[in-house]
């Protein structure tokens, strides 16, 4: 990961509008567990392009990963209004275990109760 970072970090200087590269720098810091850092970056990059979903995405589990809930919710509203939830599976694979099971089971019970409010309603 943190060679991964290194080489990410050199794509940033050369093109620092080149958003993949900063997505790359992000997983890179989540995976050595600076959680933080790949926080801020990624506020950087969504600053640069809001509606962008797999930004989106890395940023909703950061917020559920610390407990913030509506702000995860907010986030993973907003991937499925840009209508381009494609980028959910692979970055299933980026996330580590434990927080995988936190957004499946999330993501989960969040459709359950939104179906149910439907059947209700």
């Amino acid at each position: 990961a943190s060679g991964v970072y290194q080489l990410a970090s050199l794509l940033v200087e050369l093109d620092a509008s080149d958003e993949a590269s900063w997505i790359l720098r992000a997983d890179a810091l989540y995976q050595m567990g600076w959680v933080e850092e790949a926080h801020k970056l990624l506020l950087v990059a969504l600053s640069k392009n809001p509606q962008r979903s797999p930004i989106l995405a890395r940023l909703a589990l950061l917020q559920l990963k610390k407990g913030f809930l509506y702000d995860g919710n907010q986030l993973l509203k907003k991937v499925v209004k840009t209508g381009d939830t494609s980028c959910l599976l692979p970055i299933m694979d980026i996330f580590k275990d434990e927080d995988r099971k936190l957004m499946q089971t999330h993501c989960h019970f969040k459709a359950l109760s939104l179906l149910t409010d439907k059947l209700e309603d």
